[in-house]
């Protein structure tokens, strides 16, 4: 294994083939995010490996989704992390909600592997730079480039699961909130 792989592995990155995470869509950010994926409000990244994931635990995530009602979100104001650009998704207490539940229920799933902390807040990532001690400038030109575009509303009806297939994201399922969930046998 070569060291950089080595050393981004332990430092909890990069992404591996199974890996899932709890997103919220943002689609009509898309036209503003300048980074290799759609716009999204990470809920919990990563959850539990695609592997563990059977009916049992999409049933659990189907009641502990329905037992929250949906919501909306605003993104009106630009934040920043180091090396980070990204808008402000308000009010946050619906996704911290979610969040933590999702950490009581299984605790393992530690957001962002816990490279973090207790991890950045909720956001949604709009351009991220190679060189953190360097992104000011490009990262101030992009907000005012984006800055007419706001403010944007997302009514978030649904959270949705997403697998790493060590290429892309894909979809693998829609968890609805607020609904009853029917039981099956």
């Amino acid at each position: 294994m070569q060291t950089t792989q080595r050393a981004q592995e332990e430092d909890g990155w990069p992404d591996i083939p199974g890996d899932t995470a709890l997103t919220i869509k943002v689609p009509e950010a898309d036209p503003l995010v300048r980074v290799g994926f759609p716009a999204h409000v990470t809920v919990l990244y990563p959850f539990l490996h695609e592997s563990r994931i059977d009916a049992r635990v999409h049933r659990e995530l189907a009641e502990l989704f329905a037992g929250h009602d949906a919501f909306t979100l605003t993104f009106g104001e630009f934040g920043r992390y180091p090396g980070v650009l990204y808008l402000d998704p308000w009010p946050h207490d619906p996704v911290v909600a979610l969040t933590k539940d999702l950490t009581r229920r299984w605790p393992e799933a530690l957001p962002y592997r816990g490279i973090f902390g207790p991890g950045p807040g909720p956001h949604l990532t709009v351009a991220v730079s190679d060189d953190p001690a360097d992104s000011g400038a490009a990262h101030d030109a992009c907000e005012a480039e984006l800055a007419a575009s706001l403010p944007l509303t997302r009514h978030v009806r649904a959270v949705h699961l997403i697998v790493w297939d060590g290429t892309r994201w894909r979809d693998r399922t829609a968890y609805d909130l607020g609904k009853p969930v029917s039981c099956r046998a």
